[in-house]
């Protein structure tokens, strides 16, 4: 297993709500980055797309927002005839 760099409190990061995205900055100068749904799914590691220190995000399940599926499905409406 990978080591962390460091352990952020879900809190602490800061939501997109159009790409259900957390953020968290990175010493490197970017951002590190998990999606809702990998939270969601039970994953805790975010990652840095520039260099390659991970964290992991403390958070409780029930706290997490409800996953936005519009738009996950590429876009097909369901058409009843």
């Amino acid at each position: 297993m990978a080591s962390v760099y460091d352990e952020v409190e879900i809190e602490d990061m800061e939501f997109d709500d159009d790409s259900q995205t957390y953020y968290y900055p990175c010493p490197c100068g970017d951002r590190f980055f998990i999606t809702l749904e990998e939270l969601h799914d039970g994953e805790d590691i975010a990652t840095c797309p520039s260099c390659s220190l991970l964290i992991r995000v403390v958070y409780d399940d029930e706290d997490l927002p409800p996953l936005d599926e519009s738009g996950s499905d590429g876009g097909a409406v369901a058409i009843t005839a």
